[in-house]
């Protein structure tokens, strides 16, 4: 049996300079911004906490691809690509025109076949699809898994408290953010398709679910 050999290979220095690539990207986009953006003042709509939701959605694409058995280095570069053009374009948008971006740093910066362009791209395109995963590619697949997961869990607590601080909410409004959290991770729990972002769903899940019944037996003793 003969050893599959890949197209390409990112190697660890050229990931690095696309990181940096993005971030400065995110921050040019936000610097050229004149009336202050797109819900500017939640703090999740900055260059520094997109960035890091894109290494988030990194990390976990690349988990979800190794145990699944997709391109890890489609499926790496596509997540670091994925919001680039988030903070300068509309919703509806920010996927195709993300698209355009990697396209143009990865053949300007690299020999990279154009097959491996060619599929990473179309994961950045096709990331905010609402239909059925198994009709998608598994890189796709697989950061799109891993983008809904980075809200679920701790990190999806933690981001809705921060919310209700900048809204001026009061803590005892706090159960019905977690609840929100908690509606989110399940709906994110029933539509991804593979086991390995299923075992990560339901891991995050139970975190949630520990955290709510905790918080609801602490607001009701102040109740009380």
């Amino acid at each position: 049996m003969g050893v599959e050999i890949k197209e390409t290979r990112v190697t660890d220095a050229e990931f690095e300079s696309m990181k940096r690539f993005v971030f400065e990207y995110l921050a040019a986009s936000v610097a050229k911004e004149d009336e202050g953006g797109r819900m500017r003042w939640y703090p999740w709509h900055s260059a520094e906490y997109r960035h890091n939701h894109i290494l988030n959605v990194v990390a976990l694409a690349e988990e979800i691809a190794e145990k699944e058995g997709a391109d890890v280095d489609v499926t790496r570069v596509a997540g670091l690509f994925h919001d680039v053009a988030k903070l300068e374009t509309d919703q509806e948008l920010h996927a195709e025109a993300g698209a355009r971006v990697a396209r143009e740093y990865l053949e300007s910066r690299g020999e990279y076949p154009e097959s491996f362009v060619s599929q990473v791209c179309r994961a950045i395109e096709y990331h905010s699809y609402q239909g059925d995963l198994d009709d998608l590619a598994l890189e796709t697949q697989c950061l799109i898994e891993a983008d809904l997961l980075d809200k679920v869990g701790a990190n999806g607590i933690a981001l809705m408290l921060l919310r209700m601080g900048y809204e001026a909410r009061t803590h005892m409004d706090s159960e019905e953010m977690v609840d929100r959290v908690l509606e989110r991770g399940l709906e994110a729990a029933n539509r991804v398709e593979s086991d390995a972002a299923e075992s990560i769903a339901h891991q995050r899940l139970k975190r949630v679910r520990w955290f709510s019944d905790w918080l609801e037996d602490e607001i009701a003793a102040i109740g009380n």
